[in-house]
């Protein structure tokens, strides 16, 4: 008899192969439908949170595949709407790579927009931008300069962490000797 297939379980490999099959090779690290962003590797969040063309392409990579639109290389091809749909989408998980960098740090609390899977994040995009800016990450009260982030404007809080990222980004570089 013919084994019999999970049509909605092929579906999900398969959406799983092309958001993440480029990262396996890049990374040598298997992410699925459910892998959020702190189930990165420390090595993985560096890359990502690292500014310039590895980390794009790599976003690029996850995201033109959850959204069926091709491989990265294809960027150049999409119509200017999907462009700038890529980017935006890039950009927020960039930050919140950057952001859960921080977090392993010590430097933020928890981030309530990780608990969403990355494919949920891109494929809600809208949604969890949305919930994003209404909950931007929080200085942890253990930092040294958490005294000074209490007393500003809450507009003025999340700029003031945002200022932090690229001395976190070099903290991290050496915890993770890079």
């Amino acid at each position: 008899m013919a084994d019999i297939v999970d049509l909605k379980d092929f579906r999900t490999r398969m959406l799983e192969k092309k958001a993440f099959g480029a990262w396996h090779d890049r990374f040598g690290e298997s992410y699925g439908f459910d892998t959020r962003l702190s189930d990165l590797s420390d090595r993985t969040a560096y890359v990502l949170a690292l500014p310039g063309e590895t980390g794009t392409t790599a976003f690029y990579e996850m995201i033109m595949g959850i959204l069926d639109m091709g491989s990265a290389d294809n960027f150049t091809g999409l119509d200017h709407r999907d462009q700038m749909r890529v980017v935006d989408i890039h950009l927020f998980l960039a930050d919140h790579v950057r952001f859960e960098m921080m977090r392993r740090l010590g430097w933020i609390g928890p981030i309530p927009c990780s608990e969403h899977p990355m494919m949920k994040m891109v494929q809600s995009f809208e949604e969890v931008f949305q919930f994003s800016a209404a909950h931007p990450p929080q200085l942890a009260s253990s930092h040294s300069e958490f005294d000074a982030y209490r007393q500003l404007h809450p507009r003025d809080q999340e700029s003031f962490v945002r200022r932090m990222l690229p001395g976190a980004l070099e903290t991290f570089r050496k915890q993770v000797g890079e």
